[in-house]
Formats: C-alpha cells, sequence, structure tokens
C-alpha cells in the first residue's frame, strides 16, 4: 500500500498580521522591504510563528496604528506561541527585512531591525540568525515548526545613490538565494 505525500500548505502574510502553527507541512511567506518579519519558533513544543511589521511603535500610538507596529505584533506573536505550547526560555528568533529602500535622512529599516534586535533581548528570546539591512527586498519562505528560512533577494531599485550596472548575459539562478536551518 502506498500513501500520497501530503502536500506542502502555503500561507502569505502581509504587513500587520502575524501567523502561528504546529503543522509541519505548513510554509509561510511574505515580501519585505524596510519591513521586519520576525520568525520565532519553540523547537521542542514544535510550534513557530512570524510577522510582518512596519515601523517599531511605541506605546502612545493608536490603536489602528498598532496593528502595523513593531511593538503590538511582536507580543501578539510571543503571546500566540504562548498559547499554543510554547515556552519563552525555549524561543528562538530569526529576523529579516530592513532594507533602505527609499532614500531618507532617517533609515527606517535599520531602526527597525535595531528594535527587533532589542525586543528579542529583553524578552530573553535567542537570537539565532537572519538577514537585516541592504539595499534590495526581499521574499521570505518560512517554514514555523522545523525554523527554515529562505530569503530571495528582490530585483528593483537596489540602490538609488549609485546607478544600476548594466545587465550582464548570464545570470546565476542561485544569486541572491540565502537559506538557513
Amino acid at each position: 500500500m502506498t500513501s500520497a505525500a501530503k502536500t506542502e500548505n502555503r500561507v502569505h502574510i502581509i504587513q500587520g498580521e502575524f501567523f502561528v502553527t504546529s503543522d509541519r507541512d505548513v510554509m509561510v511567506t511574505t515580501i519585505l522591504g524596510s519591513c521586519i518579519a520576525a520568525c520565532i519558533r519553540d523547537p521542542l513544543a514544535g510550534v513557530g510563528g512570524i510577522n510582518h511589521f512596519l515601523l517599531p511603535g511605541d506605546l502612545g500610538s493608536t490603536a489602528a496604528a498598532d496593528e502595523r507596529m513593531g511593538v503590538h505584533l511582536m507580543e501578539m506573536l510571543v503571546n500566540g506561541l504562548l498559547k499554543a505550547g510554547g515556552r519563552r526560555d525555549r524561543l528562538e528568533a530569526k529576523l529579516f527585512g530592513g532594507a533602505s529602500t527609499v532614500r531618507s535622512r532617517s533609515d527606517i529599516g535599520k531602526h527597525n531591525a535595531e528594535f527587533a534586535q532589542r525586543f528579542l533581548k529583553a524578552e530573553g528570546i535567542s537570537y539565532v540568525g537572519g538577514s537585516t539591512g541592504g539595499l534590495q527586498g526581499r521574499r521570505i519562505q518560512y517554514w514555523p515548526v522545523s525554523g527554515r528560512a529562505r530569503q530571495i533577494l528582490l530585483a528593483g531599485p537596489a540602490n538609488i545613490e549609485r546607478p544600476v550596472p548594466p545587465p550582464t548575459a548570464t545570470v546565476d539562478v542561485n544569486a541572491g538565494e540565502l537559506e538557513l536551518f
């Protein structure tokens, strides 16, 4: 008797959302520019999740703005993991995003990444990897239960300060791809 392999379930989240699961077959995707995605899991409990936030936020922000803010979404993600059986002392995180995608005096992406790192440290959550900064957006694929993450750099306005070099005749299909286990 043969058994059909269970197909992978894909979930896509956008800015202001978070997702928690204990299903090994779920892969979550999101697309980031200056935003940050925190990928957090408890490897022993077999639960994990991801969020996607626009700005760090603060305690004085309005309820509507909170939905896209890091303070709110980091708390929602951690609380969702704890409700699903995770333990705070076993949580481990990867951070992605925080690119400098627009010219401004304030590097929003850098501030987002710094906020996320401060949050993890303050909450005692281990930082185990990821990729923040740079000049390009990213597509993230994350398997919350295993902790596997794949980053694919997006083409586009790489650096608005410098001209984009002319295209080359050959393309490396793995260029810009990073996979963490």
